[in-house]
């Protein structure tokens, strides 16, 4: 058994298909430039058949620069030899440009699309019936809250009463203890 963990496993697969891909695109950037073919960012990702992104990735995108230098260096031979693009080729590489954008566009469009279905499918899986019970449940929880609040009313009640009468009875014994330490200074008087 492999001491490597699924993790490892599934980043050691993405190495070797990343650096697979950028072989496949420093591949076809030679194959271009050997046939003469403009060497452009998104032309070599066409070719290759890989994201944009890879392009302009470091390791990939300093080769695709230096062709291009290349390429850059020798337009008026090429003018001359008929191998610099013509404003045809140019004309239809926009048009294949302006294709690709408005099918990431229309794609963009579904998938947003998709989202709304499935956020709106959630939202109908909340049944009228879990609504109700929720209601229900508020209901019944305002309810035992409101006989808590009437139990609490009442308790405070009493105990206010028993603090009166506890007051009543305080002041009668501080009255009482009052006489009769009058009475003892009185009755008493050589103490």
């Amino acid at each position: 058994m492999s001491d490597r963990t699924p993790a490892e496993v599934l980043l050691q697969a993405r190495r070797r298909d990343s650096q697979a891909k950028r072989g496949k695109v420093l591949a076809t950037l030679d194959d271009m430039f050997r046939r003469g073919d403009p060497v452009s960012f998104t032309a070599v990702a066409k070719r290759a058949g890989v994201s944009h992104w890879l392009v302009y990735a470091d390791g990939v995108r300093e080769h695709i620069d230096a062709a291009r230098t290349q390429q850059d260096r020798k337009p008026h031979r090429d003018q001359q030899t008929g191998l610099a693009p013509s404003t045809a080729s140019l004309n239809t590489d926009l048009e294949l440009t302006r294709t690709d954008n408005s099918k990431l566009r229309a794609e963009r469009d579904q998938l947003k699309a998709a989202l709304r279905r499935r956020l709106g499918e959630q939202l109908n899986q909340l049944s009228n019936q879990s609504l109700v019970d929720r209601v229900d449940e508020l209901a019944e929880h305002n309810q035992r809250l409101a006989a808590e609040a009437d139990r609490l009313r009442t308790d405070n009640d009493t105990l206010r009463q028993r603090l009166a009468e506890a007051e009543e009875d305080l002041t009668g014994v501080r009255a009482a203890l009052r006489r009769m330490m009058h009475h003892k200074n009185t009755a008493d008087p050589a103490g």
